[in-house]
């Protein structure tokens, strides 16, 4: 006869649906009674994941009904973000539970358009999300998201507000520059830089920060990498070799300052034919599957070459936002979700649950 530990243990290791993660892995059961024939299961995950709960759902059903001869499910799926470790010497920052690092080897290869739709799509599956736009030689996020030209206000003149676009809190170096003004900036200027946005924001309870890196491994961005706080990093590239041959070193920078790496995102994987719809590898195949077996990590997603993403990213209404249904949002989501599920699976921050101790003379 099959018992309620019988139905958790199966619980457990059922498969999340396009994470390709068993429960145990990414969340955990918060529930799982039998009466009868009826079943009443509580899951609870660690990423969002609006886009795939009845999927979920399904999938319980499907593996279970035969096994436990349940006729009637009562299915409870939540969420649940917590904090996750960052390197040993930082602490995380406060009202942000997690920052994540979009970074690439080399320039153009579409890495802050990829920052912002996957933090759009973070945002549309369910959590709280902002970002910060750390290219401080080329600012593009407040053109990507329509807010352009405008400015942060502040409350009480040391820090910043947030500016809120397309449900996201937003910052860069942009909104207080011209938009011609060229930053002639050495690498400690940039860093004070950065670190006074990050720090001097009011960013209001945040599961995710995305934070679009500068491109390349140089001075600045391994600073950076040491100094701001960072629960883990994502590598964008395209397949094209070199490209590649720049990613791994991005990839290498973040294991040599202790940032685990979730995984590798291929953008331009696919060219895809504005007139038939044909798919071709412009760039080359294979590139970010092989670079991802090397340094065993995850290859989150392949994302297309599609003139819509160039279209909508300029007119600042992203993908994820202009066509939520279309290929190419579907596939940011889908990214999204495995870089926040491959985060979940990493082990939690509990800093803020011990006391400050401080020793005095008496």
């Amino acid at each position: 006869m099959q018992t309620e530990t019988d139905l958790s243990k199966a619980l457990k290791s059922t498969i999340v649906p396009d994470v390709n993660r068993p429960i145990e892995e990414v969340g955990r059961v918060t529930a799982a009674v039998l009466e009868s024939d009826k079943a009443t299961i509580g899951i609870e995950l660690g990423f969002p994941a609006s886009g795939i709960v009845g999927q979920l759902e399904d999938e319980i059903r499907q593996s279970l009904e035969q096994k436990f001869k349940i006729k009637a499910f009562d299915i409870s799926i939540t969420t649940k973000i917590t904090a996750h470790g960052v390197q040993r010497n930082l602490k995380p920052l406060e009202n942000v539970r997690n920052i994540i690092a979009v970074a690439s080897g080399k320039g153009g290869v579409g890495k802050s358009t990829t920052a912002v739709n996957l933090a759009l799509a973070l945002s549309g599956e369910g959590a709280r999300v902002g970002i910060l736009d750390a290219d401080i030689y080329g600012p593009s996020i407040p053109l990507m998201l329509g807010v352009a030209g405008e400015t942060p206000s502040s409350d009480d003149g040391k820090s910043l507000n947030p500016l809120t676009a397309h449900g996201l809190q937003v910052m860069s170096i942009g909104f207080l520059i011209e938009a011609d003004q060229p930053m002639v900036w050495r690498g400690p200027m940039v860093t004070q830089a950065l670190n006074q946005m990050l720090q001097h924001t009011g960013w209001n309870d945040l599961d995710y920060l995305i934070v679009d890196m500068p491109p390349g491994t140089g001075d600045i961005q391994l600073t950076l990498s040491q100094q701001v706080p960072v629960s883990g990093a994502v590598i964008v590239t395209t397949p094209q070799d070199i490209a590649l041959l720049d990613a791994r070193k991005g990839l290498q920078m973040f294991r040599k300052v202790s940032v685990p790496v979730l995984g590798i995102v291929e953008n331009m994987s696919t060219h895809i034919c504005t007139e038939c719809g044909h798919e071709e590898p412009l760039f080359g195949s294979g590139g970010g599957a092989q670079m991802a077996a090397d340094f065993d990590v995850e290859l989150l997603g392949q994302l297309p070459l599609d003139l819509k993403i160039r279209q909508q990213t300029d007119s600042g209404n992203p993908s994820v936002i202009a066509e939520p249904d279309a290929g190419p949002a579907v596939a940011y989501r889908q990214t999204a979700r495995r870089m926040a599920a491959r985060l979940a699976t990493r082990s939690r921050d509990y800093s803020s649950k011990f006391p400050n101790i401080v020793v005095e003379n008496t």
